[in-house]
This record gives structure tokens, sequence and C-alpha cells, in this order.
């Protein structure tokens, strides 16, 4: 089994990495540290996909951001800037729509395939009662509608494909440290254990949804 796991180097990447190798399975790593991918760079995303070969059975997007470096999520409407909502929107949206471009040349046309991309169940416009984190949330809600665009077209040619967003909890990573609050968290490896047994378990009529750690159905 072959897997592409972009962002390789984050929290949930390095996780996601780490599991599937120890499974037995031949994994290409892909990151800013290591290959110089920069999700928010056009050309580093055509650089890097377009440089990849062979068929993965599973492809998984592990990028995202909830603020710039130099901002924080919004609490209110009146804490928007657009600088900052665009880079939000450029690495949580707009890079993945660019990497997707590249699946269907990467993924197998004669048999079972999944793409998982890293989403966030605050990106549910159905499940949000409290407001707030503006950015995040709407680049998360335009991811799902990315990934549910692109299960649809997959399907067309591939058939037996899987295209899905994951929320994979409050994990224990750098990117959550400052905003867990009182979210119960989970080590990042368990984080990846529990997805990838989702992944495991995912079946072509799923495709095009999104779907908590535990397989549950995220309301849109």
């Amino acid at each position: 089994m072959r897997a592409l796991v972009i962002g390789a180097s984050g929290g949930i990447g390095s996780a996601v990495t780490q599991r599937l190798s120890k499974d037995r399975w031949e994994v290409v790593p892909l990151s800013r540290s290591v290959d110089g991918f920069d999700v928010a760079n056009p050309a580093s995303v055509e650089r890097c996909m377009s440089h990849q070969i062979g068929s993965f059975d599973l492809i998984f997007v592990a990028v995202g951001i909830l603020a710039p470096l130099w901002g924080t999520p919004e609490k209110a409407l009146s804490a928007i800037k657009p600088e900052d909502m665009t880079r939000v929107f450029a690495v949580n949206t707009i890079g993945p729509a660019l990497i997707l471009q590249h699946v269907a040349r990467l993924l197998p046309k004669d048999k079972r395939g999944v793409v998982a991309t890293l989403s966030a169940r605050v990106g549910s416009i159905g499940d949000n009662k409290i407001g707030g984190w503006h950015s995040y949330r709407a680049s998360k809600a335009a991811l799902n509608q990315i990934v549910r665009g692109a299960a649809i077209e997959l399907g067309r040619s591939h058939k037996q494909s899987i295209c899905v967003s994951m929320h994979p909890g409050t994990v224990e990573t750098p990117f959550t440290q400052n905003y867990a609050g009182r979210h119960k968290t989970v080590p990042a490896d368990e984080a990846a254990a529990n997805m990838l047994g989702v992944i495991a378990k995912l079946k072509p009529e799923q495709t095009g949804g999104f779907y908590d750690y535990a397989g549950q159905e995220i309301v849109w």
C-alpha cells in the first residue's frame, strides 16, 4: 500500500506518516520544512505535485492554520482583517484546492483510492452555535465545498474513489495549544490512529462526506 502525506512535518501529518510507516505502508511525505512545499504558493504546489509519480492508495492532506503567525482567530466581526483572512483562505482553502487538481492522476482507476483532507467541525455551518473564528470557520466551510465538488468530479473517472473531509478532534499540537481551552484533547498519534481507522472502513458511496475521528458524519 502506498500513501502520499502532504503537510508531513506538522503534528497530525507527522503522526499519520509514522503510523502508516509502522503499518508497512510506503509513505511519500511532503512538507514545507523538508521539500519547500508551500501550500499558499501555487508555483510550489504545482512543482511538488507534478513531480509525484505512480499511484497512491491514500492521499492525506494535513495542512491548515488557525490564523496567521502574527494574528489570532477573531472573536467578533469587528476583528476581521482582510490581509489575515486572505492568508487563512490561501492556506486552508485555495492550497488544498490546488492540491486536489492533481489527485485524479495519482489515484488508481481500477481499485479503491482515498483522498482525505483535514477540515474541522467548526467549519460546519449547521453546527455553529457560538460564532467567532470567522476566517477559520469560513475557510473550512469553503474547503468542505471544494472537497464535495472534487468527489463528484473524481467519481466520474474513478468509480471506486473516496474523497472526504475529516475532523480529527482537538489534537495536542502546537497548532492548538493556545486555543484548546476546556476541550478534551488527544495526542497526535491517537488522532492519526482514529482517522486512519475511519478511512480504512470508508466505502465509495460515502465519497463527498464530512466525517469525524469516530466515523460519524458531520452536518454541513
